[in-house]
């Protein structure tokens, strides 16, 4: 199977540039998962695992000169089979892999050797605690994250239920000065969904913009959490003018055009083109890409974005260089590919050496 990505650099609405690449893959499936407190209020629960001690432990502030890229949003456990070729119902058994779109850009980046930070929220317990150990140990700055208490009790009985606890970010929890740090602040669309997560979000673009960061938004259509379709849609569409850098699939391409030829410039510039958008990723178009056996394509996408998000955060104008653009693709496109190589999201994204090794190797 072969994933094309399309780029449109567009300098103005009558100069439509493109350049793209493509990495292509031998596919033997792909099954993908379609606070309250702060850190330093967190309760006690015991003397083997007490959250306050677990606080210290797992948060932490990275001391960094650069500007970090600042990923909003969710962080999660994807449930991975632990066989191929099979059904959720059908596999033996699971793994259990970290990931969420945001959080699998900022550990990609920081893997690459960047600076990038984490806002969001996560359950006060152990899964909670793994979330913030895992963005900890790959080096992203988690001090934004926030926790929801959960109720005490002999037993760790876990019930997932929505609202989850990235739903439940507060705007009066974000931390601003964080978010005025970020070179480029970086968002999908799942908060959006419901409050109290709608107003933070659209309280930390703000904060971001005001700031002079460029926005980075992954509208990551997930179109079972919105109540409709139409919500979904006007949902995604409702911040679009205020990105910088817009990454889109061939799916929501598709489903945000309603039917229109998603490979037509002109659909393009009418439907998804705004004054101030400087880069506009899209799955489209074929050139030479780099050949890899795939075992999962989760976060293969979110890999890319971190590969190119590491390059941009180094040189903000390097989309103005055709040249020095394609070859931040290409870098971006090596990320996607070795991600697919394993399975789960964070587990798999690569480091700039691995990243540098198999461009080394050379493409087909």
């Amino acid at each position: 199977m072969d994933f094309h990505i399309q780029f449109y650099v567009l300098y103005s609405k009558e100069e439509l540039k493109m350049v793209g690449c493509c990495f292509s893959v031998k596919l033997e499936r792909s099954l993908r998962s379609s606070s309250s407190n702060k850190l330093s209020e967190s309760r006690s629960k015991g003397a083997s695992r007490n959250p306050s001690t677990r606080a210290k432990e797992s948060f932490q502030v990275l001391q960094e000169e650069s500007p970090p890229v600042v990923c909003f949003g969710e962080i999660l456990i994807d449930v991975v089979p632990n066989a191929a070729a099979v059904s959720l119902a059908e596999a033996p058994g699971f793994k259990k892999a970290p990931g969420g779109a945001p959080a699998n850009v900022a550990v990609g980046i920081a893997r690459l050797g960047g600076h990038s930070a984490f806002i969001g929220k996560v359950g006060d317990d152990e899964f909670g605690y793994m979330l913030a150990d895992i963005l900890k140990q790959n080096n992203v700055d988690n001090s934004g994250i926030d926790l929801i208490p959960i109720a005490d009790g002999e037993r760790e009985f876990m019930f997932y239920c929505n609202p989850s606890a990235d739903m439940l970010l507060c705007e009066t929890e974000l931390d601003k000065n964080l978010i005025k740090k970020a070179s480029i602040f970086h968002y999908g669309s799942i908060g959006l969904i419901n409050e109290p997560c709608k107003s933070a979000h659209l309280a930390a673009m703000d904060i971001a913009k005001n700031a002079g960061c460029i926005l980075s938004y992954d509208p990551n259509l997930r179109l079972p959490l919105w109540p409709s379709a139409e919500a979904a849609r006007n949902g995604i569409m409702s911040i679009w003018n205020q990105a910088d850098i817009i990454e889109i699939s061939e799916e929501e391409f598709e489903f945000l055009t309603e039917g229109d030829d998603p490979f037509d410039d002109n659909v393009v510039l009418e439907k998804f083109f705004h004054p101030n958008l400087k880069l506009l990723l899209a799955f489209k178009g074929k050139v030479t890409g780099i050949k890899v056996d795939a075992i999962d394509t989760t976060g293969a996408g979110d890999a890319f974005v971190g590969g190119i998000l590491n390059k941009l955060a180094s040189d903000l104008n390097l989309y103005k260089d055709e040249k020095k653009l394609r070859e931040a693709l290409l870098f971006a496109n090596a990320c996607g590919a070795i991600t697919v190589t394993q399975k789960g999201a964070i587990p798999s994204l690569p480091t700039k050496a691995a990243v540098l090794k198999i461009l080394s190797e050379g493409t087909p």
